[in-house]
């Protein structure tokens, strides 16, 4: 059995360690809010874009158009965004191992990282880190992500990329965080719905000019809105994963401060006994 001593460090060593995770947790709890309120603010500008843009498909039926058709180039633009710090639980790693058993070829990515933990794993793994935007992963901005859209709609526009794509952890709720693979060049055409007449008609859509130019402003502003989405929900999550991780911690670091309380107090009450044995043995002698 271990010492008294031992246990008393390590029961002080566990409440220290504790009191940190407990304090993580109330961060990511507050970070977690902001970034939930910013994400549901942004949802409706995101879905108009994609409204309006998916109206204008669907009314122009073979219509013609770069940002329609996928490029000569076999090669992939990958935006990943993960975090710059750990302790997030399963987090990274759910988004890493998504980009690398999607069926894409790891030689053929140019991977547009926002977030350490992502760009280090991807690497590790033999992509090609074309970009290192990590900086932006704390707290993003509708700029930050006009920035990575220009650049990766620039490689495109060249023919250095054949297709966009955009890797991310859509944020359901508090506990719930779906990593998610979606491409945003070229655009697609979603299947008509049941309800899609309906929604058409709350949509109410009217414009003047040709088609190829609404689409040549709107398609980028699209993609500017979906990864700024993304980046947020991206923060989300990432919170919410840490505030799950720390509260599991916490709790364990509670389980293990009763088992040491009854382990030092067991070994305190057989110091007890064995000290009161021997002063009765003392005195037995002495009689």
């Amino acid at each position: 059995m271990a010492s008294m001593r031992d246990i008393k460090r390590r029961r002080s060593s566990i409440q220290s360690t504790g009191q940190i995770t407990r304090a993580m947790k109330l961060v990511a709890t507050v970070k977690l809010q902001k970034a939930r309120e910013k994400a549901e603010h942004t949802r409706p500008y995101s879905d108009g874009v994609y409204q309006t843009m998916q109206s204008i498909l669907e009314r122009s039926a073979g219509i013609s158009h770069p940002y329609l058709q996928g490029g000569d180039s076999p090669r992939k633009a990958v935006i990943v965004m993960t975090s710059n710090r750990g302790l997030a639980g399963g987090y990274n790693s759910n988004i890493v191992k998504l980009v690398t058993r999607s069926g894409m070829k790891k030689e053929d990515l140019d991977i547009y990282a926002v977030g350490k933990k992502g760009r280090d794993a991807l690497e590790r793994a033999g992509c090609r880190i074309a970009a290192d935007c990590s900086e932006m992963s704390e707290e993003p901005s509708y700029a930050d992500a006009a920035v990575i859209g220009r650049e990766v709609l620039n490689s495109f526009a060249k023919g250095e990329v054949g297709e966009i794509w955009l890797a991310y952890t859509s944020f359901v709720n508090t506990v719930v965080h779906e990593p998610k693979l979606i491409r945003l060049l070229p655009v697609a055409q979603e299947e008509k719905a049941e309800d899609s007449e309906e929604g058409s008609a709350k949509l109410q859509m009217n414009y003047e000019a040709e088609e190829e130019s609404i689409l040549e402003m709107l398609i980028p502003k699209y993609m500017i809105s979906m990864i700024y989405g993304g980046m947020l929900e991206a923060v989300a999550s990432e919170n919410g994963a840490r505030m799950q991780a720390m509260d599991s911690a916490t709790g364990n670091a509670e389980e293990m401060l009763e088992d040491l309380t009854l382990l030092y107090n067991r070994a305190r009450q057989g110091a007890i006994t064995q000290e009161l044995t021997e002063i009765i043995s003392g005195a037995a002698a002495i009689g």
